[in-house]
C-alpha cells in the first residue's frame, strides 16, 4: 500500500486505491487528526501558529489547530510537525514524549499510514489561571 505524497509540501494528498474505489486524504485532514490528538494531552495549553511573531507564540484558537501542524511524507512514513504551547510548571520533556506517542498512535489509527517521525516544537510556555 502506497501513499505517493510530495516530500516538501503540504498539498498532495494521500492516495489509496482499494477494490470498491479510491480513498484520497488530504495533508490538512491528517493535520487535523494531530492536533485534536495533540490538544486533549495533558500540560498542552493550545496550538501555536508556525514561527513567532515579535517574538511571542501565536495561540491557535480550537477550529484551526490544524494551522499548527505540518505533514509531510519521506520513504519512511509521515514526518509531521507539531507547534504548541505547553503550561507552566510542568515538565516539557515529558509532555512532548507523551505528544509524540499519542500524535503517532492517533494517525497511524485513523490514517492507516506509518508515522516515521513526530517533531515538537514547543513554541511558548503559559500560566494557567484558575
Amino acid at each position: 500500500m502506497s501513499f505517493p505524497m510530495a516530500s516538501k509540501t503540504t498539498t498532495t494528498t494521500l492516495i489509496q486505491s482499494r477494490q470498491w474505489g479510491r480513498i484520497e486524504v488530504f495533508p490538512s485532514a491528517v493535520a487535523a487528526i494531530a492536533g485534536h490528538a495533540a490538544m486533549r494531552c495533558y500540560g498542552i495549553s493550545g496550538m501555536a501558529g508556525r514561527g513567532l511573531r515579535d517574538g511571542f507564540a501565536e495561540l491557535l484558537r480550537r477550529e484551526n489547530v490544524d494551522k499548527g501542524v505540518d505533514v509531510v511524507q519521506d520513504e519512511a512514513g509521515l514526518v509531521i510537525d507539531v507547534y504548541v504551547i505547553v503550561q507552566y510548571g510542568i515538565r516539557i520533556s515529558e509532555v512532548a514524549h507523551n505528544l509524540q506517542e499519542t500524535v503517532k498512535f492517533e494517525v497511524e489509527r485513523s490514517v492507516n499510514v506509518p508515522v516515521a517521525k513526530v517533531n515538537v516544537n514547543v513554541q511558548g510556555v503559559r500560566e494557567e489561571r484558575p
